[in-house]
């Protein structure tokens, strides 16, 4: 690299070079891997074939292939190729290259051939075109090795023709800005984490810097500690050395796994163990992120931004399905204080049109006498708090014996029992209704200070009952067991509960009634009515 270049275009020449060199490493990586791969995929096959006189010579591929890969590991270490990249003889290096891997290469192609020939001889086509794939990958090796030999001598700056690849790396690295060292990292969000190595210079190290980020930090020598540090504390985010007196790191990373309340934290492991399985399994264990001492410190901040990010992320989501866990479970009180349950899980399933028809019900409507002059002498907030206090009082009585308020429309209140659910004793739960609000009106006034009364009406018979409306749902219910039910309100008396003939014949045997007589019922005709008075005394056991 010339003296005589600006520092800016030499910093850029040098991060080419790097690139490239890695670039090689990656070229002559692949094709070695394939010859293995193929070997040993040949080798399980020859003996399903009856090729095992081939298994020999197929051990010497692989084993070519083996050393092929430690060569170009040893020759193309990336740490080496990065001091490599400035200062090294690159044409040496070429040179080397082409000597030390044409040796294995040779091997392959050498016993590849000869054994493709025999397969084919011997009538196994298929066998011989997978080896014929195993030497597409030695001379792809090969032409590789021999792009190395035709380039010239390197311009000043560096390897910037090998492999024919400047133009395509060059253009790859200008679309990622370099990294300035010196620049203030990009804000993250403060948050808590826990620093776990039996170390004590690599923590405070780790810990220092952290902290001067912004990050509060914990501290742990070993995995128990750890652990009982997470359930007392939790944290955001635990970097976790591998390699630790009493349990391991890896122990320490199951377990966070499989704990419910840590296993969403981030794990990212930070060790020397430079071991493919113990790397493989601990991404396989769900730890985030494994980084190998000694790190780049840059890498490092890095990898736990991107790992806080994610977890905040995570938290955010968290906390928006909190949210709309939230909102739905308003909207299902709201939606059931509007509908039974039974009714509102069809309409959620998709129904779009419920209507029931129930041969058995028993309908109430309830009207408060004294309300209209009433709200002329109340205050607004007076009358609708006195008027709230009645109806949730005969909500609760509903509830608990069972009935389906139906609506309020005014001062009246209307309640059905035997439906949505068909029960066979829905007039006795209706008269026990009927009671129990006069009771209710009664203790309400006498704390209110008032003399409100009620009228009350009831019948039995069939109705179809449903959901109207697309905004603003109603379960409401029609026929003419709901009519004469709002007649023999209307028409009965304050203070009494009015029945019809059919729900008296339901209820004769436990309730005691006063015959009203004739009444002219308003579409009805002359109905024989009763005032329904109490429930009747149970018998004495015999």
């Amino acid at each position: 690299m010339s003296d005589q270049a600006p520092a800016e275009d030499q910093a850029k020449l040098a991060r080419i070079e790097r690139a490239l060199l890695a670039h090689i490493r990656q070229e002559f990586s692949a094709p070695a891997a394939a010859i293995v791969d193929y070997a040993r995929m040949l080798i399980a096959d020859a003996g399903a074939f009856g090729l095992d006189h081939m298994a020999e010579d197929l051990g010497r591929i692989r084993t070519a292939g083996e050393n092929l890969n430690a060569l170009i590991a040893s020759l193309l270490d990336p740490v080496q190729l990065a001091e490599r990249a400035g200062d090294c003889d690159l044409e040496a290096f070429r040179t080397k290259l082409r000597h030390d891997l044409r040796t294995p290469i040779s091997a392959v192609k050498g016993y590849g051939e000869m054994l493709a020939e025999d397969a084919r001889a011997e009538g196994h086509e298929g066998f011989a075109k997978d080896l014929d794939r195993l030497l597409d990958a030695a001379n792809r090796m090969l032409r590789q090795i021999d792009a190395l030999a035709q380039v010239g001598a390197p311009e000043p700056g560096g390897v910037e023709a090998v492999l024919g690849a400047e133009q395509l790396v060059a253009a790859a690295l200008d679309t990622i800005q370099p990294i300035d060292p010196d620049a203030v990292a990009r804000e993250i969000e403060p948050s808590s984490i826990l620093v776990i190595d039996d170390n004590e210079s690599n923590r405070e190290l780790l810990s220092r810097r952290l902290t001067r980020e912004g990050h509060t930090v914990m501290t742990a020598e070993d995995g128990e500690k750890a652990l009982a540090t997470l359930e007392r504390n939790g944290a955001d985010l635990v970097l976790l050395d591998l390699v630790m007196p009493g349990i391991s790191g890896f122990e320490v990373l199951r377990r966070i796994k499989t704990a419910p309340l840590l296993r969403h934290i981030p794990v990212i492991m930070i060790s020397a163990v430079d071991e493919i399985d113990s790397i493989v399994r601990c991404i396989e264990l769900g730890a985030e992120d494994y980084l190998l001492k000694p790190f780049n410190p840059v890498l490092l901040q890095a990898r736990i931004n991107a790992s806080l990010e994610k977890q905040q992320l995570r938290k955010r989501e968290q906390s928006a399905v909190h949210d709309l866990e939230a909102e739905r479970e308003k909207s299902e009180k709201l939606l059931l204080n509007i509908l039974p349950l039974k009714v509102a899980s069809r309409l959620k399933t998709g129904e779009d049109l419920i209507a029931d028809k129930f041969g058995d019900v028993t309908v109430l409507f309830a009207d408060l006498v004294g309300f209209t002059p009433l709200s002329t002498r109340l205050q607004p907030r007076q009358l609708v708090d006195l008027l709230n206090r009645i109806f949730s009082s005969f909500d609760d009585l509903a509830l608990e014996l069972g009935l389906e308020k139906i609506k309020t429309i005014g001062d009246c209140y209307m309640a059905a029992a035997g439906l949505p659910e068909p029960r066979p004793d829905h007039a006795k739960i209706a008269a026990d209704m009927a009671l129990g609000m006069l009771k209710k009106l009664a203790a309400i006034n006498e704390k209110a200070g008032e003399a409100l009364e009620l009228r009350v009406g009831m019948h039995s018979g069939p109705v179809v009952a449903g959901v109207i409306g697309t905004h603003k749902f109603v379960y409401d219910a029609w026929g003419d067991a709901v009519n004469t039910a709002s007649r023999m309100e209307s028409h009965g008396k304050a203070g009494e509960i009015h029945v019809s003939p059919m729900t008296f014949r339901l209820l004769r045997n436990d309730y005691t009634f006063s015959p009203r007589g004739p009444v002219e019922i308003k579409g009805k005709g002359m109905m024989e009515t009763y005032f329904l008075r109490g429930a009747k005394a149970p018998r004495p056991a015999t």
